[in-house]
C-alpha cells in the first residue's frame, strides 16, 4: 500500500470504503456553529481487475470554496501528489486517484455542500441537509459556503486547543483581489452573521457579536490594517447603527481617535442601549486614564445587557483598576456563567492506516517525536485544575488571578470574608436563630391546653437544635444545618455548572496540611526540608456559605430559605467558591516551586525538572502574572530534547513584545518547523505573522529581512521565513516600506 500514498499530504486510510463520508453525514445535525474543517475523501485504484480500491481522507481549511470548480481543482491537484514507486527491475501498476469528494459545511444554512469529481469524467455539486437528503447548490448557498470556509480558516488557524489528525491548513487569502472578494461577500451576508454563532463568552449572538465580525476583526486586526474593515463597517453602520461600535474600534486601531470619538458620540444618540458601543467608549477612556468615567459606562453596559458575561467582566476589570476590590469580588460573583461549547469536531474513526509524511527540509531541526523521561511530570503538577477551565470559567479565573496579583492572597481572603458569608458565620447565625426560636417556643409561646411535649425544641451538647422525637421532623428539615464534606460540597457544583470537583492534593484534613506540603515540595526525592517554612503564609481558604438547594436561575430563592439574613453580606456562588480552591492549588504549587528555587540557589545545587514540568510551571507563572519567572521556566524547557511547540511559541511572543529581533526570529524558526510538521502551510493569520508584524512596526520589515539573511539559514527554511515579509509587502502592512 506504500505507493498508494500522497507525497506531502497527510491521509487516514479507511477500513470500509466511504465510511468517513457516512460518518460526516450522520454528524451534520450535531454541528452547532461554524462546523468542522472541510473533509476531502479520495478513492485510489490501480485499474487492475481484482485489485480492491482504497479510500483515504484528510481534513483541510483555506481552500477557496466559492464554486464547484475551485473545489474540484483541489482534488485534481492531489492526482499529482501520489508517491512514485520506481523499482529498477519492473514498474508496478501505478495507483491513481479515480474519484474524490470534497465536503464543506455551510454554517448559515446548516447544510453540507459536496463536490464529487470523477477522473476522468465530470464534476457534480450538490447539497446534503441535516436529514441526509440531496438538494441543488444555488449561488446563494455557494456564497454562504465560501464565507463559512474562510471564517473557519481564519478562526481555527492558531487555536492550539483545536487538534485534528491529518488536518492541513492552507492560506485562505493570498492576493488583494481575493481579500476584496472576501469583503464583498461579508457585506452581502453581514445581516445573517448572527446565524453562525459566537464566542463561548457571548450568551446571545447579535449582529455585532458573532463569528463573522470576530473573523473580520481578527483578520484585519492581526495585521494592523484596519482601513478595509473600517470601509466595510462604514457602509453597514448607515443602516445598522449598532455596528458603529466596530467602526469606532477600527478607527481607534488606525490611531484616528478624533474620528472614532465623533462616531461614538453620534451612535450613542441613536442606540443609547448598545452595550458593545458602551464598551468601546469604556476601553477608550481606560486607555486615557479616565477610570471613573469608564466605570460609569461599564455600569450602564451592565444595565443594558445584564445577562451577558462580558458586561460584568468589564465592570469587574474596572473595579480592579480602581482598587475597589470588594466591589470587584461582588461583581465577579454576579457574572452569569454559561456552559462551554467548544469548536465543532468530526467524529473520530479508527483508520486502517495513518500516513503522516514528514517535511524533511524544515522538520530536521525538530527533536524526535518519541516519548522520553522529559514527558513525565510530578502528579501534583499534572493534577492542577486551572488548565482545564474554558470559556466564561477561564475568563472569570483570570480576573481572580489579576486580583490576587495586585493585593496578595491574604488580603484577597480578607476581602472575601468581608463581602461573603463564610460557612462558620452561617452556622453561628443559624444556631443563634434556632436558640431564639427555642426560647420563644419553650418559654412562653405555647398554649397551655396543647400537649406540652409536642413540638418542643431541645438544644444538644454539640450546639445543634432538634425537636422532640414525636414531632414531624420532615416539616422542619430546613432548620438542620447543612454540612459540606471536605474542602468542597460533595457535588462541587451548583446546578448545571461544569466546574470540576476540586480535591486539594491529598489532604484529608487541615491537620495534615504541613506534612503534605513537605511531601510535595521534594524534588524527585531531593531536599525534603525546605517547604513548610515558606508555605506557612499561604492560608487555605475556608468554604463560603452557599445555599446548595438554590436554583441559580432564581436569585431570590436564597432569601426564602432562611429565617434570618446578613444585611451587609452576600452568599458566594458555588462556582466562585470552587475557583478560590483552584487558585489556592495554583498558588500552593507556585509557592513551593519558588521556595525550592531559592533553597537550591543558596545550597549552590543544580535545580532539575523534566521538560514537561518546566512547561507546566511556565504556564502556571503566566496564569499568576509572574511573567519573568514564567519566561525563565520556558527557557529551561528548551534544554530538554522534547517534542513540544509551546515553549518556543510563548518565548517568541514575549521576545516580539520586547522588540528583540534576533531572538524572535530564532524562536519563530522552530515554531514554523512545528507548524509545517503539523501541516500548517499558511502564512497568515498565524502567531508567527503576528509577532513579525509587531516587530515590523518597531524596526521595519527590511531590518527583519537582513537579520534573516545574516543567519545563513538553509534555503528551504529561509524561503518559509521570508514568506511573512512577502505577505507584508503584498498587503502593504505597516513597516513593509521601511
Amino acid at each position: 500500500m506504500a505507493e498508494a500514498t500522497f507525497k506531502d499530504v497527510p491521509e487516514l486510510f479507511e477500513v470500509d470504503l466511504g465510511e468517513s463520508l457516512t460518518a460526516r453525514t450522520e454528524s451534520l445535525a450535531t454541528f452547532r456553529e461554524l462546523g468542522p474543517p472541510d473533509l476531502c475523501h479520495v478513492v485510489k485504484s490501480t485499474g487492475k481487475s481484482g485489485q480492491r480500491e482504497l479510500g483515504s481522507y484528510h481534513f483541510v481549511s483555506g481552500v477557496d470554496a466559492s464554486s464547484s470548480a475551485s473545489l474540484a481543482a483541489y482534488i485534481n491537484s492531489l492526482t499529482y501528489a501520489i508517491e512514485d514507486n520506481i523499482a529498477w527491475f519492473s514498474k508496478p501498476a501505478a495507483w491513481k486517484v479515480r474519484n474524490g469528494c470534497y465536503c464543506c459545511f455551510n454554517a448559515f444554512s446548516r447544510v453540507d455542500v459536496r463536490v464529487d469529481v470523477k477522473i476522468p469524467g465530470g464534476v457534480q455539486a450538490y447539497v446534503i441537509d441535516l436529514r441526509g437528503e440531496r438538494h441543488e447548490a444555488t449561488p446563494d448557498i455557494w456564497q454562504e459556503t465560501y464565507i463559512s470556509a474562510l471564517l473557519r480558516a481564519i478562526l481555527y488557524s492558531d487555536d492550539s486547543s483545536y487538534y485534528l489528525e491529518a488536518y492541513r491548513k492552507l492560506d485562505p487569502i493570498t492576493t488583494p483581489e481575493s481579500e476584496l472578494r472576501f469583503l464583498q461577500a461579508a457585506e452581502a451576508l453581514f445581516d445573517k452573521g448572527w446565524q453562525v454563532g459566537s464566542d463561548p463568552e457571548i450568551q446571545v449572538a447579535s449582529i455585532v457579536s458573532n463569528h463573522l465580525t470576530a473573523g473580520i476583526m481578527k483578520y484585519f486586526g492581526d495585521s494592523g490594517r484596519y482601513q478595509p474593515a473600517a470601509n466595510l463597517f462604514e457602509k453597514i453602520s448607515a443602516r445598522e447603527p449598532e455596528v458603529s461600535s466596530l467602526l469606532a474600534k477600527a478607527y481607534i486601531g488606525m490611531n484616528e481617535e478624533v474620528k472614532a470619538v465623533q462616531i461614538m458620540s453620534f451612535a450613542m444618540k441613536q442606540t443609547p442601549q448598545s452595550h458593545t458601543l458602551l464598551h468601546v467608549q469604556c476601553d477608550f477612556l481606560r486607555s486615557k486614564g479616565r477610570l471613573e468615567w469608564a466605570l460609569k459606562l461599564a455600569r450602564q453596559a451592565v444595565n443594558c445587557a445584564p445577562s451577558e458575561f462580558v458586561t460584568w467582566e468589564k465592570l469587574t476589570d474596572l473595579y480592579i483598576d480602581l482598587g475597589q476590590y470588594e466591589s470587584a469580588l461582588l461583581t465577579l460573583n454576579s457574572c452569569p456563567m454559561f456552559t462551554f461549547n467548544g469548536r465543532d469536531m468530526h467524529r473520530p474513526l479508527s483508520p486502517a492506516k495513518v500516513h503522516l509524511p514528514f517535511h524533511r527540509a524544515i522538520g530536521e531541526i525538530l527533536p524526535e517525536k518519541t516519548k522520553t523521561d522529559d514527558d513525565e511530570a510530578d502528579p501534583a503538577l499534572q493534577r492542577l485544575p486551572a488548565p482545564g477551565l474554558r470559556g466564561t470559567w477561564a475568563r472569570a479565573y483570570s480576573l481572580l488571578t489579576r486580583l490576587v496579583s495586585q493585593i496578595g492572597w491574604d488580603e484577597l481572603l480578607k476581602t472575601r470574608s468581608s463581602v461573603f458569608v463564610m460557612e462558620e458565620e452561617y452556622r453561628m447565625q443559624k444556631a443563634q436563630a434556632d436558640i431564639q426560636k427555642v426560647t420563644a417556643v419553650n418559654g412562653h409561646g405555647k398554649d397551655a391546653s396543647v400537649d406540652d411535649d409536642a413540638g418542643k425544641f431541645v438544644i444538644h451538647e454539640d450546639g445543634t437544635v432538634r425537636t422532640l422525637p414525636d414531632d414531624n421532623a420532615s416539616t422542619r428539615g430546613m432548620l438542620s444545618p447543612s454540612s459540606p464534606s471536605g474542602p468542597l460540597a460533595a457535588d462541587g457544583n451548583d446546578g448545571p455548572i461544569p466546574i470540576p470537583t476540586i480535591r486539594v492534593s491529598t489532604e484529608s484534613d487541615r491537620a495534615t496540611r504541613e506534612e503534605t506540603l513537605v511531601g510535595h515540595s521534594s524534588d524527585n526525592g531531593e531536599s525534603q526540608g525546605n517547604g513548610p517554612q515558606e508555605i506557612q503564609g499561604l492560608e487555605k481558604p475556608v468554604q463560603a456559605a452557599a445555599s446548595e438547594e438554590k436554583d441559580s436561575s432564581d436569585p431570590s430563592a436564597a432569601s426564602h430559605q432562611e429565617p434570618f439574613s446578613f444585611s451587609n453580606k452576600r452568599l458566594c456562588e458555588r462556582w466562585l467558591d470552587n475557583l478560590f480552591m483552584v487558585l489556592y492549588e495554583d498558588l500552593r504549587v507556585w509557592t513551593i516551586f519558588r521556595a525550592e528555587v531559592v533553597h537550591f540557589k543558596t545550597q549552590h545545587v543544580a535545580y532539575r525538572k523534566t521538560g514537561l514540568e518546566w512547561e507546566i510551571l511556565g504556564d502556571l507563572g503566566m496564569r499568576l502574572h509572574h511573567r519573568e519567572e514564567a519566561k525563565e521556566a520556558y527557557q529551561r524547557c528548551l534544554d530538554a530534547p522534547r517534542y513540544s511547540a509551546k515553549p518556543w511559541l510563548k518565548l517568541m511572543q514575549m521576545y516580539a513584545e520586547e522588540g528583540d529581533i534576533q531572538r524572535t526570529i530564532q524562536t519563530a524558526i522552530r515554531v514554523a518547523a512545528y507548524q509545517y510538521a503539523e501541516y500548517t502551510e499558511m502564512t497568515f493569520p498565524t502567531h508567527i505573522a503576528r509577532s513579525f508584524f509587531k516587530l515590523g512596526q518597531l524596526h521595519g520589515h527590511a531590518k527583519i529581512k537582513f537579520t534573516l539573511l545574516s543567519m545563513g539559514l538553509p534555503e528551504p527554511i529561509l524561503k518559509i521565513m521570508e514568506s511573512y515579509s512577502e505577505y507584508g509587502k503584498v498587503f502593504k502592512i505597516e513597516g513593509s516600506d521601511f
